[in-house]
C-alpha cells in the first residue's frame, strides 16, 4: 500500500511540474506576442512622428533583450537560474531557516 501512495505522489509532483512548465512557456509566449505586438505600434508612430531618427530601436532592443532571457531560462538553455538551481536554494534556505529557529529555542 506503502508503494503505491509513493507512485501516486511521485506521478502527482510530475503532473505539478509539467503544469509550472506549461505555464512558464505560456508566460513566455505571450511575453514575445506583446513584444512583437508594440514593437510593431512603435515602428508605425516613429514612422509617422519622426522618420529622420529611429528611436523605436531603443525599446526594440532592450526589451528584445529581455524576451531573449526569458526564452532562455523557460527552455532551460541557462544552466543557472533553472529548475536545479531553484530546488537547491530553497533546501539551502529551508536548512537555514531549520537551524535559525533551533539556535532561537535552545
Amino acid at each position: 500500500m506503502g508503494v503505491i501512495m509513493e507512485v501516486n505522489y511521485n506521478e502527482e509532483d510530475r503532473y505539478f511540474s509539467a503544469k509550472k512548465k506549461v505555464e512558464s512557456i505560456k508566460g513566455f509566449y505571450g511575453n514575445l506576442t506583446a513584444y512583437i505586438g508594440v514593437n510593431i505600434i512603435l515602428l508605425i508612430i516613429n514612422l509617422w512622428t519622426s522618420p529622420e531618427y529611429l528611436w523605436f530601436f531603443w525599446p526594440l532592443m532592450w526589451w528584445g533583450l529581455g524576451v531573449i532571457f526569458h526564452g532562455l531560462k523557460v527552455f532551460d538553455v541557462i544552466p543557472f537560474l533553472g529548475k536545479e538551481w531553484e530546488e537547491k536554494k530553497i533546501k539551502e534556505l529551508m536548512e537555514k531557516e531549520k537551524r535559525n529557529n533551533k539556535e532561537k529555542w535552545q
